[in-house]
């Protein structure tokens, strides 16, 4: 299929941006649909929330496999099947009546689907197709362009289901994620044009020094940190509120404002971090998050409360991702970023796991969320100290050596 004669970069950062916008933001519209589902059909948050820490474990465990799909088949590929997929997923969740229908399509499909349509696909082509100089502000506006789909998905999402329930919202979003594979054509990449690298470093090789690095294995497992956070408040924060006597409405709008403010915190945490040590403003960051979440559960908690908790986590809710994939790419070089970074999200993804299905458990057997909040306080200080000694000096590595040509016999 050859590429579309308009493919101009910022047409492939548009349209890449939107299809992250949309898979995202259906993504982070899953903690809406707790209540009333459980509600409805007489499931346990439990059930609910094991399905989609399996989505977030499916997620992690694919994401490696479907970028190898995306760099030898191209990404415009692995968009497509990911967009039908994930629509097929979200229907199949609305006609789920138990909880293992539920863990098939909310947890395996549309986590796999998830690995097809996110940040590593996208990326990859946005990187390819903008110069050095420009590479790195490019993948920051699709990143934003991820946290906007959080923003401007929440509300939407919401509509549909206060105006038609939860069971036609979810048809919607089906359809709504679709959208995607029209926006996918502008990815198609001619892959017999590309440039062979010449790699001197096997990945083998590359993995055996990443693993060897104390402060690699430091630098993943704080990460696990990040998406136990992360996902236990994106899942069951709006029924958190909503068992504080909140609306649902509050809810949605929490989870907005996370979104707006992580549009702007991820675009201040990769400026910071061309001009600080990232390893202590990763460690800065999981601390102030520590303190963000003790103040907002020791304060009453009302409207505004809730409003400039979200504002506050939201910037400092996707900042570890430059910053980690920062640091190591500067410890390891960017030849194996791809690898070596998708193994640090693969950590996160873990964590993502944990921090629903542990929240929904902890839930059902003590009947409130307190216990979660005081382990993500303890996690998050971890995380900080985790990050403050990695020694994150870049490796210096002998030059290749040249090889002698055979003699002409």
């Amino acid at each position: 299929m050859a590429p579309p004669t308009r493919r101009t970069p910022a047409m492939i950062l548009l349209c890449g941006g939107v299809a992250l916008t949309i898979s995202l933001g259906v993504r982070h519209n899953f903690g809406l649909y707790l209540q009333p589902m459980t509600a409805d059909l007489g499931w346990s948050r439990h059930t609910f929330a094991l399905a989609i820490a399996i989505q977030n474990l499916v997620y992690g465990l694919a994401q490696p496999f479907t970028g190898m799909i995306a760099d030898k088949y191209g990404a415009a590929r692995v968009l497509v099947g990911g967009a039908v997929l994930y629509a097929i997923g979200l229907v199949l969740m609305a006609f789920s009546r138990s909880g293992w229908e539920f863990g098939l399509s909310a947890g395996l499909m549309v986590g796999t689907a998830l690995a097809c349509t996110s940040f590593a696909i996208v990326y990859g082509v946005v990187a390819r197709a903008f110069p050095p100089a420009k590479r790195t502000a490019a993948l920051g506006v699709a990143g934003a362009a991820g946290s906007f789909g959080q923003f401007v998905m929440l509300p939407y999402g919401q509509t549909l289901i206060t105006h038609i329930g939860w069971q036609n919202a979810l048809l919607i979003l089906a359809a709504t994620v679709m959208l995607i594979v029209p926006l996918s054509a502008a990815l198609v990449e001619n892959k017999q044009a590309q440039a062979a690298e010449m790699q001197r470093q096997s990945i083998p090789e590359a993995l055996r020094e990443a693993f060897g690095h104390g402060g690699y294995l430091l630098l993943c497992i704080a990460y696990t940190v990040c998406g136990f956070q992360l996902m236990f408040i994106s899942v069951h924060f709006p029924a958190f509120l909503t068992d504080e006597h909140m609306t649902p409405e509050n809810g949605m709008t929490a989870l907005a404002l996370i979104g707006l403010f992580n549009i702007f915190g991820s675009y201040s945490w990769g400026w910071l971090g061309s001009r600080y040590t990232q390893k202590y403003l990763l460690s800065l960051l999981y601390f102030t998050r520590a303190a963000a979440i003790a103040l907002f559960i020791a304060t009453p908690i009302s409207p505004l409360s809730v409003y400039l908790f979200s504002a506050t986590i939201g910037f400092l809710w996707l900042g570890t991702v430059p910053l980690t994939n920062g640091l190591i790419a500067h410890i390891f070089g960017v030849k194996y970023l791809s690898t070596l970074g998708g193994i640090a999200f693969l950590f996160h993804q873990v964590g993502s796991f944990l921090g629903v299905g542990l929240a929904g458990y902890l839930f059902d057997a003590t009947g409130s969320y307190k216990l979660m909040w005081l382990l993500t306080i303890a996690m998050g200080i971890a995380a900080a100290i985790l990050n403050w000694p990695i020694d994150d000096r870049q490796i210096v590595r002998a030059p290749p050596r040249r090889e002698l040509s055979s003699p002409i016999r």
